[in-house]
């Protein structure tokens, strides 16, 4: 007995034994004759995509190196989550920090800008990740932004020195805001000599 796989829209001739589609209506309104399927015929939406060697290897290869049990792999993910890099971990806590501050509803006052208190939220990162890290480390990234914040006290005190002799006539927003900024910089640096100092 042959198998003759069922195909929608096609009907089997209980006379004759033979394939046809039945005859349909077009959205005109016109008949469409019924049309023999010839065997071994398959419809085009049912031929199988033709995929060669590379694209059929690529498939089958396996995601894992071999000889890795995939089990150990899901054990190594859940332990990553846990000992996530030191970066990862600033990056989440980041995150978790603007989290917080959009749900308490926290944004800037009339003196302060966006800028600050994300500085501001950076800095007191850096010292509580100092604080759990190698010190070592830390020290160096210590005295790195110890450096880079006596640059900007710097820019800070030329800018203040040509506001006040009048070089700068008409000082801009953001140039006024860096000058107001001038104190939060001070503290900051006192406060990481002291770290740096522990």
């Amino acid at each position: 007995m042959d198998f003759v796989p069922e195909r929608d829209g096609v009907v089997k001739d209980e006379k004759t034994g033979e394939l046809y589609i039945p005859a349909s209506r077009r959205p005109d309104g016109t008949w469409r004759k019924p049309r023999k399927v010839k065997d071994g015929y398959v419809p085009q939406e049912e031929v199988p995509i033709y995929e060669n060697r590379g694209v059929q290897w690529l498939k089958s290869a396996p995601s894992l190196p071999p000889g890795l049990n995939p089990a150990d792999v899901e054990a190594a993910k859940k332990t990553d989550s846990q000992s996530l890099s030191k970066s990862a971990k600033k990056n989440a806590k980041r995150k978790e920090k603007k989290k917080q501050q959009h749900e308490s509803g926290r944004v800037a006052g009339p003196g302060e800008s966006v800028e600050s208190i994300s500085q501001t939220l950076a800095a007191t990162k850096l010292s509580k990740d100092s604080k759990e890290s190698d010190p070592s480390s830390d020290k160096a990234a210590i005295e790195k932004k110890i450096r880079n914040l006596k640059k900007k006290l710097k820019q800070v005190d030329d800018l203040k020195n040509k506001i006040d002799t009048g070089e700068i006539k008409n000082p801009e927003k953001e140039q006024l805001a860096k000058v107001a900024r001038r104190q939060e910089l001070v503290d900051e640096i006192e406060d990481l000599e002291l770290d740096l100092e522990d």
